[in-house]
């Protein structure tokens, strides 16, 4: 007997987001992670730019960083604010980046932070950071301009989410030390 089959739906956002904050849920005893999401170009102070400068302030011993596309240099000055700090900031770009006008990478390494460009692959399309091991920012926002005014993108802030945190930074660890060094030009 054929049964009729029912239309797939889909789940909406907010149902979407109450399976993430369940899956995200600690074990008892457990600081909760917190969420923040975020939108680009925004509405207000609440863009997905500000949210990923959030979470470069938040940063107090470390910022891994996997970037696909990276001109904006409002993210590349709060990554070097954070560098003077005496936060650990490394980062991991795309070789597509040695060959834009402004150079967000090559800034950094400019200022004295470490970083290396990913000539493993076709393309390095990661868009992440893990902060301090326990928080990520994640989402389709590339670091560029464009992403903060002209694309609609979206930004996700998961603060003390270790486990989550250390699946983000073995993956970061493994673009890594596949990636060459970009050597800093003044």
């Amino acid at each position: 007997m054929n049964m009729p089959r029912l239309p797939f739906r889909r789940p909406s956002a907010l149902a979407s987001l109450l399976l993430l904050l369940a899956l995200l849920a600690p074990a008892s005893g457990v600081q909760a992670a917190d969420v923040a999401v975020a939108f680009s170009p925004g509405v207000g102070d609440l863009t997905a730019e500000a949210l990923v400068l959030e979470s470069i302030g938040d940063a107090r011993s470390s910022i891994s960083v996997a970037a696909y596309s990276f001109t904006s240099r409002s993210i590349a000055q709060a990554l070097i604010e954070a560098h003077k700090r005496g936060v650990d900031v490394r980062v991991v770009a795309d070789q597509s980046s040695r060959t834009i006008r402004y150079n967000g990478p090559q800034a950094l390494a400019n200022a004295g932070i470490a970083v290396r460009v990913s000539t493993a692959y076709a393309v390095m399309h990661d868009k992440f950071m893990v902060i301090d091991g326990v928080s990520i920012q994640t989402g389709s926002f590339n670091y560029t301009q464009a992403a903060a005014e002209r694309n609609a993108e979206n930004v996700l802030y998961i603060r003390n989410h270790a486990p989550l945190a250390q699946e983000f930074q073995t993956e970061w660890l493994r673009l890594w030390d596949r990636a060459d060094p970009l050597v800093a030009r003044y």
